[in-house]
This record gives structure tokens, C-alpha cells and sequence, in this order.
């Protein structure tokens, strides 16, 4: 056991002041690193240190690890964590950190190098025991073996690139005589974004829900799982809204798949936190990436739990092992996170500038992640997302009421945000009834009028 007493966040906004909150409420000083650009931003003001790692880019400043490393050594850090994002999954990063004798909060760094390969874990995810997607049984080497796994699985098929996410590389191909154009333009798109142009095959599934289990290990082969998510609501394979637990789960079935991820992680001997994603319809699940790192929408897990999950990542960090056992996981009730960002509600084009109100909700059971504060300037760097709120009730009707009033009082003024988007779904009766799937929330804004303010 290694007792961390200093910790250099690897990241910024919402993320980098949830880690320092968790940390000094642990007695534990925290490190930030900032970009010019966030020089002014709330997580660096409230860090015990503060170091410039470069420029407002991301590449030489957030993804910069010869300068990261350099902050560790010089502000003597015992730990990084990487939060979401940027270098959390990078396994070199990880290397490197823990070649320099200093603790990485996160996963072993093969694991992170297997899970980040979707060929690989979907290889690993078979080996575990989770179910898959029907599809090929690693990359396509050429049209003809593509034309065979289609023929097997049958047609609309989708074409996937082996590495990086959030859509790119990804093609729908309905019917054979399309596969050759479709299968190229997703490896030219792969290669372009990720340097890869590897691609894989999956069966198309229809109208499916994402839901994601939330597991922890610790690294030792125990491991507990906490529960679904449902993130069903998504733009351009973007996530807008999350929930905890899933309208469409029953506690059966909860525990069923629970048990099954969390046999999975146990028997790989995964360390600290990570999330398992599915596609569910006509109630079957089927594997489709492993993120082996916290998630955006880790706090409705929190909320329905009652765990610190920041917490439990720097406990195992420390080789104290894993603070509850599955049979001390309880589910309490229900919650909603909405993704507060910078963008036009009604185009969603970027909105960044200075932020000239900020007002967060309160009152019971109502959280606020964000670094904002009046005066604020949203740099136009990085990332939209700049709050996000989240909200408890023991019913889901009750969430729901609760977060209409929290969206109600929220106020950012001086740049445009998505709370009038959030505040349209509630409106509607098939979100209201937990009636959505991956494709439900861009249909609804052909159909639907945003309004431009809340």
C-alpha cells in the first residue's frame, strides 16, 4: 500500500475540479496543469499548485506528457489522474507515469491498451463471457472476406474502425453492392482521425438502447459492479442526456448482467474504474466497447449508490482494494444527468465568450459540475461542455419534476447553452415515459422546435 499525498490532475474544467474536491476532502493537495488559455480557470484558482504545460492547444499542452511528467517531478507529486478524456486512455501514458515511480489513477496499462484496440476487446469481451454483436472475428483484410462475413450475418451491416470512437470511421452498409464504397470511405475516415485504418464488422442492430454497467476492480481479482446507465440520448454518437438505472431494466435483469461484467473485470484482474457498453433491444445485450476510465455521466451512479467514485478510483490507486463488496451495493432511487454546453440549442454550433451570469440551481438533491463562474471566457479550445447537472428523486417522475425546476433556475448568461434543448425533452411525452433509443433524440429534432433561450 502506497499512501498518496499529493496528486497532479492530468485534465481541466469540470472533471479537473471534481478530482481536486475528492482529493482534499481525502486530505490529499492537489497539482493542476493548465494551458495558457486556462490560466483563469476554477480548478487551477483552487489547486494547492498550478503549472503552465504550453499553449492553448491541446497537443502541446493537455496532450503534452513530456511536460506533464516534468510537472509531476517538479511539484513532486506522488500520483496523476487523468480524469476523462485527452490522455486517460492513452497506455503510454500510463507507462510512462508509473516508469517514473509515480502512481497512475487508472487501469493497468495493457488493459487500457487492449480495451482501447475494438478488434481486441471485442476478441477479450468474447474470451470473458459478454455477449457480442454477431460479426467479424477480428479486422477485414479485404472486399471479398467482407462480402462473406455479410452474407453470414446478413445485411444492413455496420463497418467499424478498430480504433478511436464518437462515429468517425463508421458506416451503415445496407446492401452488398455498396459495401466496397462504404467499407473504403471508412477506412479512409479512420486513418484521417486515428491513424488506423483498420476496420471491423458488425451486424446493424435496428433501434437499440446503449446502456453502460459501471464496474470496479481492484486489480487483484475482485470486482464489483454499480449498476446500469442508460445513454440512449445521443447526437452524432454524442451523448446529451444520462440516466441511472435504465426505465427499460428490471432488477432481474440488472443483476444478471451486473454479475456477468463484473465476473468479467474480476477475472481479468481489471483495476479501478471502468465501463462497460452495450446495445439492448428486444431485451438482449450485446457488447460494443469497454472505456477504461471514469465516464462524463459518473454521477448518477453516484447519486443512486451513494459512492464516491473518485474516491474508490484513488483507494485502489493506493492498493487499499475496493471499499464495498457487491453484496453492500444497494440502489437507491433514481437520477438524471443533463450535459450543459456552449453551443446554440437550436445548431449546435459553439458558442464560446465571457460569461457574464452564472447561477446554479440548488435545493435538495440537486448537483452542479462545472468550473463556471461570472467573468468566466469559455475558450474556444476545447471541449462545449461546460456544466453539467445533475439531479436525484426517489421515483423517476420525481427526478423529473426536480430537474425541470433545477433547469428553471439555471442562468448562463453572455454565450448561448443547450438547457432550452434539455428543457424541450422534458416536455415530451415519449421521454417522459423512458421511450427513447439511439436514434430517438436526432429524429425529435427534425420534428421539434427548440426554442433559442430558456
Amino acid at each position: 500500500m502506497r499512501e498518496i499525498k499529493k496528486l497532479l490532475i492530468a485534465n481541466r474544467g469540470e472533471i479537473a475540479l471534481r478530482i481536486h474536491r475528492a482529493c482534499h476532502e481525502m486530505g490529499i493537495k492537489t497539482v493542476a496543469v493548465h494551458s495558457t488559455a486556462d490560466a483563469d480557470a476554477m480548478h487551477v484558482r483552487l489547486a494547492d499548485e498550478a503549472i503552465c504545460i504550453g499553449p492553448p492547444s491541446a497537443t502541446e499542452s493537455y496532450l503534452n506528457i513530456p511536460n506533464i511528467i516534468s510537472a509531476a517531478e517538479i511539484s513532486g507529486a506522488d500520483a496523476v489522474h487523468p480524469g476523462y478524456g485527452f490522455l486517460s486512455e492513452n497506455a503510454k501514458f500510463a507507462e510512462i507515469v508509473e516508469s517514473h515511480d509515480i502512481l497512475f489513477v487508472g487501469p493497468k496499462p495493457e488493459h487500457i491498451r487492449v480495451m482501447g484496440d475494438k478488434v481486441e476487446a471485442k476478441r477479450t469481451a468474447g474470451a470473458l463471457g459478454l455477449p457480442l454483436v454477431p460479426g467479424s472475428d477480428g479486422p477485414l483484410n479485404d472486399v471479398e472476406e467482407a462480402k462473406q462475413v455479410a452474407n453470414a450475418i446478413g445485411y444492413p451491416v455496420l463497418i467499424k474502425a478498430a480504433s478511436g470512437g464518437g462515429g468517425r470511421g463508421m458506416k451503415v452498409v445496407p446492401s452488398e453492392d455498396q459495401l466496397e464504397t462504404l467499407m473504403k470511405q471508412a477506412g479512409s475516415e479512420a486513418k484521417a482521425a486515428f491513424g488506423d485504418a483498420t476496420v471491423y464488422m458488425e451486424k446493424y442492430l435496428g433501434n437499440p438502447r446503449h446502456i453502460e454497467f459501471q464496474v470496479f476492480g481492484d486489480g487483484e481479482g475482485n470486482a464489483v459492479h454499480l449498476g446500469e446507465r442508460d445513454c440512449s440520448l445521443q447526437r452524432r454518437h454524442q451523448k446529451v442526456l444520462e440516466e441511472a438505472p435504465s426505465p427499460v431494466l428490471g432488477h432481474a435483469e440488472r443483476d444478471r448482467m451486473g454479475g456477468i461484467v463484473a465476473d468479467a473485470m474480476a477475472e481479468m484482474g481489471y483495476r479501478g474504474a471502468g465501463t462497460i457498453e452495450f446495445l439492448w433491444e428486444n431485451g438482449e445485450f450485446y457488447f460494443i466497447e469497454m472505456n477504461t476510465r471514469l465516464q462524463v455521466e459518473h454521477p448518477v451512479t453516484e447519486a443512486i449508490t451513494g459512492l464516491d467514485l473518485v474516491r474508490e478510483q484513488i483507494r485502489v490507486a493506493e492498493g487499499r482494494g475496493l471499499s464495498v463488496t457487491q453484496d453492500q451495493v444497494t440502489f437507491h432511487g433514481h437520477a438524471i444527468e443533463c450535459r450543459i454546453n456552449a453551443e446554440d440549442p437550436r445548431t449546435f454550433a459553439p458558442s464560446p465568450g465571457t460569461v457574464t451570469q452564472f447561477h446554479a440551481p440548488g435545493g435538495m438533491h440537486v448537483r452542479v459540475d462545472s468550473g463556471l463562474y461570472s467573468g468566466y471566457r469559455v475558450p474556444p479550445y476545447y471541449d462545449s461542455m461546460i456544466a453539467k447537472l445533475i439531479v436525484y428523486g426517489t421515483t423517476r417522475e420525481r427526478c423529473l419534476m426536480r430537474l425541470r425546476r433545477a433547469l428553471e433556475e439555471m442562468a448562463i448568461e453572455g454565450v448561448k447553452t443547450t438547457v432550452p434543448l434539455h428543457q424541450a425533452l422534458l416536455d415530451d411525452p415519449e421521454f417522459q415515459k423512458g421511450d427513447y433509443t439511439i436514434k430517438w433524440l436526432e429524429e425529435w429534432l427534425k420534428r421539434e422546435e427548440v426554442p433559442a433561450e430558456a
